[in-house]
C-alpha cells in the first residue's frame, strides 16, 4: 500500500537494503519495511549451495571422456559479491531483476572444468580412469588459489569426482582388454593350480622313489648282514672240516703207526716163527724120510695109519699087480670118525 513493503528473509541468506546508492540496512534472517520506489533490494544466499557438472575432455592419448561430478560452495563475502554481480530483487520481492545469480554456479562449474582439462592433459586414458582422486585434489587446489574465484567472496567446501566415462567405444576395447587380461590371468592361474599340482605329484613321486631308495637301501644291508652271517657261518663250517680233518689226519697218523708198529711186531713174530721152525726143522732135515714118518706115525689112530698105508701103495703102485681091499676093512674107515687135525691157532694156542 502506498509503495510500502514488508521482506521477511531467513538465516540462510543475507539482505542489502540500498537507498539512494549507499547500504542502509543488511543482515542476515532480518525482516524491515521499506520503501519500494527508492530502495534497491539485494538478496544473496549465504547457505551452501550444491552444483552437479558433467563436461567432455580429451587426454593426454587425444581420448574423449566424460567428466561427472560435484561441487559444494557457499558465499562468504556477501557485500562483496553484491557489488560484482546484481543480486537485485524486482519490485515484487520475489523474483531477481538479472541473470547473474544463475551465472554463478556456471563460473564456478567453467572453473571446474579449466582445472579438469588442466590435469587431464598430462595423464592417458588409464591413468584418468585410474586416478580420479588425484584429479580431484588438483581441482580443490586450483579453485583455492584461484583469484576470479576468491575475488568473488566465494569458498569451495567440497568437491568431488563421480565418475570420468570414456566413449562407448573405448569403453568396449578397455573391457575387451579388461577381459583379455582376465582372462589371461585366469589361465595363468589354471596353468599355475596345474603346475602346483604337477608340482605336488612330482614331490609324491620322488618321496615314493626316496622311500624306495630306503626300502631298497635296507633290503641291501639286511642282505649284506645275511651274507656276512653266512660266510661267518662257512667260516665255522671250514674250520670245523679242518679240525675233523686234522683230527682225521693225526688219527691216520696213529692208525699207519700202530700198523707199521703191528706189521713190525707181525714180522717180528713171523720171523720167530720160522727161527723156532727153522730149529725144530733143522735136526730133522738130516733125518731119513723113513725115520720121519715113523716117527709122526707114533700115537695115531687107526684110521690114520691106514690112509698112510694106502698112501705107501700109491706111490708103489706101478710095482702092485693087483690091490684087494674087503669090504668089510671099508666099513671100518667111514663108521669111524676120522680125527680132525688141529687148526693152527688152536696149535698156537697149544703152543702158548
Amino acid at each position: 500500500m502506498f509503495g510500502i513493503k514488508f521482506i521477511k528473509v531467513q538465516p540462510t541468506n543475507f539482505v542489502l537494503q540500498y537507498k539512494r546508492g549507499k547500504a542502509v540496512r543488511e543482515g542476515a534472517g532480518i525482516s524491515f519495511f521499506y520503501f519500494s520506489p527508492t530502495s534497491s533490494i539485494a538478496l544473496i544466499p549465504i547457505g551452501s549451495m550444491e552444483v552437479p557438472f558433467i563436461f567432455e575432455e580429451v587426454t593426454a592419448d587425444f581420448q574423449e571422456v566424460t567428466v561427472q561430478g560435484q561441487l559444494t560452495y557457499r558465499i562468504v563475502e556477501p557485500r562483496l559479491l553484491a557489488q560484482l554481480m546484481n543480486f537485485t530483487l524486482t519490485s515484487n520481492g520475489r523474483e531477481y531483476a538479472s541473470e547473474d545469480p544463475k551465472k554463478l554456479p556456471t563460473r564456478l562449474v567453467n572453473q571446474a572444468q579449466v582445472l579438469t582439462r588442466s590435469a587431464l592433459k598430462g595423464m592417458k586414458l588409464r591413468d584418468a580412469l585410474a586416478r580420479s582422486e588425484e584429479i580431484v585434489e588438483t581441482l580443490r587446489s586450483g579453485f583455492r588459489n584461484a583469484e576470479n574465484i576468491a575475488s568473488l567472496g566465494i569458498e569451495v567446501l567440497s568437491l568431488s569426482i563421480l565418475a570420468i566415462r570414456p566413449t562407448p567405444e573405448t569403453a568396449r576395447a578397455l573391457e575387451a582388454e579388461a577381459r583379455e587380461t582376465i582372462l589371461r590371468e585366469a589361465d595363468q592361474a589354471i596353468y599355475s593350480r596345474r603346475n602346483a599340482a604337477v608340482e605336488q605329484e612330482r614331490a609324491i613321486k620322488e618321496n615314493e622313489l626316496n622311500t624306495e631308495i630306503a626300502v631298497e637301501e635296507k633290503k641291501r644291508q639286511i642282505r649284506e648282514t645275511q651274507m656276512d652271517a653266512e660266510k661267518s657261518v662257512q667260516e665255522k663250517k671250514r674250520e670245523l672240516r679242518e679240525a675233523e680233518m686234522s683230527t682225521k689226519i693225526t688219527l691216520e697218523e696213529k692208525n699207519r703207526e700202530l700198523v707199521g708198529l703191528a706189521a713190525a711186531n707181525a714180522r717180528e713174530e713171523a720171523d720167530s716163527r720160522a727161527y723156532a721152525v727153522s730149529a725144530i726143522t733143522k735136526p730133522l732135515s738130516d733125518m731119513d724120510t723113513k725115520a720121519l714118518e715113523a716117527l709122526t706115525s707114533v700115537g695115531m689112530q687107526p684110521g690114520q695109519l691106514i690112509a698112510l698105508a694106502f698112501k705107501s701103495l700109491a706111490e708103489n703102485s706101478e710095482k702092485i699087480g693087483q690091490l684087494n681091499v674087503s669090504p668089510d676093512l671099508l666099513r671100518e674107515l667111514l663108521d669111524k670118525p676120522v680125527a680132525k687135525p688141529a687148526t693152527r691157532s688152536q696149535s698156537r694156542g697149544n703152543r702158548q
